[in-house]
């Protein structure tokens, strides 16, 4: 008999999903889901054992053991999903269909020949996730947004809407999330910007971080919120929590979807306006999408500065735009030169990060706030990130540069005893 180290890793991935096929057809997943927990997985382990008997695999009772609990894992874990919730290398699930599951993997997405047994079996992994944080899934609410306990976050939309089938999106957010150590060695910023947006936080500047689907905005807002001091008292507003805040002073808001009667829901504006009740020190808003940015603005603007936010935007022009779309969403018929010069006082500066074509992902520009000229807000770049080309491994090239411009806001900071090299903004460093 060959033993399991002989096997190649394939052709075991292959026996374990076989034998998962075939025990989930002997399976009624409805009665498993009435038993109750200890009994069910009991009579699946049985299950499990006797069919991996059964077959004429070269494994031995050690490895035939592993092997059914790694099954019962699955079906009571998040079935096929299990080793791909495990492998660190994976940031994004991506379940088209049930028999079309991806991930994506440095940047790039790939299959991965895993497979659910049919509909009933994706939609019972997604009841899962979502009852295990109060939300729900049907025809009445086919879409919903929930978490995994790793603050992973989860989006699932099933039919009507779906019209193949349940559609499931899980964006990794591991149990050691990026560092700014880890995104220096990923080649994402320099330690000359690492160094000033620390100052920024530190120095109580109101930041917004802009990037599109996928470039590391809730990545980038985690490390920046680790540079704000312990003693500070934070509140985190988000529609499905996923910012893992390091301090101690921490008070975590999370919105709510109206119950079955449509009842009850609870917005992030809400939210907004209650924790300028609580008396923050910081207001860190996971993204503002709608309403709610006129009151995040509000509260930058009536003291409580050094703020954080994130939105979607391909630019830091775009992002002030969105803002003032986003504004008017408020219905209050401000003229529009009121709603910019609100803008231009309440952000001091904007952070752009992007996902390049090779799957990295780097800080293009962090911009500064300097007011208004005439009717528009005015901005400044500090930093610039300037692609060259690609490598002959198909990586991007490129040079992160200062601009040679010393910020309105150093001033500032160095009153809040974060002084800056002068230097600093002449630095670069080739990618």
């Amino acid at each position: 008999m060959a033993n399991l180290q002989t096997f190649e890793r394939t052709e075991y991935q292959q026996v374990k999903a076989d034998l998962h096929r075939k025990i989930l057809d002997r399976l009624d997943l409805e009665k498993l889901g009435r038993t109750p927990s200890d009994t069910a997985r009991d009579e699946v382990l049985l299950l499990i054992r006797n069919t991996v008997n059964s077959e004429a695999v070269p494994l031995s009772f050690a490895e035939r053991e592993r092997l059914s609990r790694e099954i019962l894992d699955e079906i009571f874990g998040l079935g096929p999903l299990e080793p791909l919730l495990k492998d660190p290398t994976v940031s994004d699930i991506l379940v088209n269909r049930y028999d079309r599951v991806y991930v994506e993997r440095a940047g790039k997405i790939e299959s991965t020949g895993l497979s659910f047994k049919d509909d009933a079996h994706l939609m019972q992994i997604i009841d899962r996730i979502v009852s295990r944080v109060g939300r729900r899934v049907d025809e009445s609410s086919p879409m919903v947004d929930a978490r995994l306990a790793d603050g992973s976050r989860v989006n699932a939309i099933i039919p009507p809407l779906a019209i193949d089938g349940p559609c499931l999106s899980i964006r990794r957010f591991g149990h050691d999330p990026l560092t700014a150590r880890n995104m220096l060695e990923n080649k994402t910023l320099t330690e000359s910007m690492l160094e000033l947006l620390s100052a920024m936080v530190k120095g109580r500047l109101n930041i917004l971080v802009s990037g599109g689907t996928g470039a590391g905005k809730t990545t980038l807002l985690n490390v920046l919120s680790g540079f704000i001091p312990n003693s500070e008292r934070i509140v985190t507003i988000e529609d499905a929590a996923e910012l893992q805040m390091k301090q101690e002073h921490v008070v975590r808001l999370e919105t709510r979807p109206p119950n079955i009667e449509g009842k009850g829901a609870v917005r992030q504006r809400q939210l907004v306006i209650n924790s300028l009740r609580m008396r923050p020190d910081r207001i860190v808003v996971g993204e503002v999408r709608g309403e709610e940015a006129f009151d995040m603005l509000q509260a930058m603007n009536t003291g409580h500065e050094g703020s954080l936010t994130t939105v979607h935007a391909n630019s830091p022009r775009d992002a002030l735009a969105r803002l003032e779309s986003m504004f008017s969403m408020a219905n209050l018929n401000l003229p529009e030169r009121a709603m910019r010069h609100q803008i231009a006082s309440a952000i001091h500066a904007v952070v752009q990060i992007a996902r390049m074509a090779d799957g990295t992902r780097k800080v293009i520009t962090i911009s500064e706030v300097t007011g208004m000229e005439g009717d528009i807000i005015a901005m400044q770049e500090v930093f610039v990130f300037e692609r060259i080309g690609i490598d002959k491994d198909g990586r991007v090239k490129g040079r992160f540069q200062g601009t040679g411009i010393h910020p309105k806001f150093a001033d500032r900071l160095a009153t809040a005893g974060c002084r800056l090299r002068r230097d600093l903004f002449e630095s670069k460093m080739e990618v």
